[in-house]
C-alpha cells in the first residue's frame, strides 16, 4: 500500500491558505505540496478540475508543475478522469502521453463506460510511453452506484475483468482501475478477480473510507493498492512543518 499526495487546489482549499483564487494561488499550493512529495519521496496526484477552472492560466500552472515534479523524479498521476471515442480520444492521448505531449505525466485517470474500447487511444500511449491509465471503475461517490452496480454480475465487476484481460495482453499491467477505499466489499471481490489490475483507491481522509479497515485487507491486495490523501494532508497547511507533520501520522499507521 502505497501513499500519493493528492493535489486540489479547490476554492476552499486556497482560501484556508490565505492564497488568491487564482491559477498563480494555485500553483503556489501546488508546489509547497509537490516540496512535501519530493521530499519523502513520494508520487503526487494533481486534480485536473481544480486548474481547469482558472482557464488557459490554470492549464499553464498544471503543465509547469507537472514537468518540475517530472524533473525532480517525482511520479505524476493526473486526475482528469478523461473520456471519449476515436479520434478525440486519441486527441487526449496526445495531451497526457508522449515525448510532444503538453501535459505529459506519467499516468492518467480515465472513465470506460462508452466503452473500454472507446479509449484504447489513450491506453496505448500510455503503453508506448511506459505510462499507466487508471480508470474508474467503482468511485467513492454514492451516485455511482445505480450504474456501476447494475445488473448480474455487476457492471462494474465485467469492466474490471475487462482490464485484467486487457493487462494480459500487454507487456506489463499498463490499466489499473479506480476503487474507492470506501468500497471494502468490492476490494475483496478485486483481490480474486482481476490479480495484475493495479488500484487507486480515494476515499481516505474527508471521505470516511476506514484505514484500520483497509490495512486489514490480503497482504496480496494492499501491496497493488495506491491511497491518495489529499484535504488529509493539505488541511495542515500552510505552515510546511504542519504539512509534514500530517503526512508523517498517516505514514506511521501504514507502517
Amino acid at each position: 500500500m502505497r501513499l500519493c499526495i493528492g493535489i486540489d487546489p479547490s476554492l476552499a482549499s486556497l482560501a484556508a491558505w490565505g492564497l488568491p483564487e487564482t491559477a498563480e494561488g494555485a500553483g503556489r499550493f501546488a508546489h509547497c505540496l509537490l516540496d512535501l512529495a519530493a521530499d519523502a519521496g513520494l508520487p503526487i496526484k494533481p486534480q485536473v478540475a481544480y486548474f481547469e477552472q482558472f482557464g488557459p492560466a490554470g492549464f499553464i500552472a498544471l503543465a509547469a508543475l507537472i514537468a518540475e515534479a517530472r524533473d525532480r523524479g517525482v511520479w505524476v498521476l493526473a486526475d482528469a478522469k478523461r473520456t471519449d471515442i476515436g479520434s478525440t480520444s486519441a486527441a487526449y492521448a496526445r495531451a497526457w502521453f508522449g515525448e510532444a505531449a503538453a501535459l505529459r505525466a506519467d499516468a492518467l485517470t480515465a472513465t470506460a463506460y462508452m466503452g473500454l474500447g472507446a479509449i484504447m487511444p489513450m491506453i496505448q500511449a500510455a503503453a508506448d510511453d511506459d505510462g499507466q491509465v487508471f480508470v474508474v471503475v467503482r468511485s467513492s461517490n454514492p451516485e455511482g452506484k445505480a450504474l456501476q452496480s447494475h445488473g448480474t454480475p455487476p457492471v462494474w465487476q465485467g469492466l474490471m475483468a475487462e482490464l485484467e484481460a486487457l493487462n494480459k495482453t500487454l507487456t506489463k499491467p499498463v490499466v489499473g482501475a479506480v476503487v474507492g477505499a470506501t468500497q471494502l466489499q468490492e476490494l475483496k471481490t478485486c483481490h480474486d478477480l482481476a490479480p495484475s489490475v493495479p488500484l487507486l483507491c480515494p476515499g481516505v481522509g474527508a471521505q470516511g473510507a476506514d484505514l484500520a479497515a483497509l490495512l486489514a485487507l490480503p497482504k496480496a491486495l494492499k501491496e497493488r493498492m495506491i491511497l491518495p490523501i489529499s484535504r488529509g494532508i493539505s488541511g495542515a497547511g500552510p505552515d510546511p512543518k504542519s504539512l509534514k507533520d500530517a503526512l508523517h501520522s498517516y505514514l506511521s499507521q501504514l507502517g
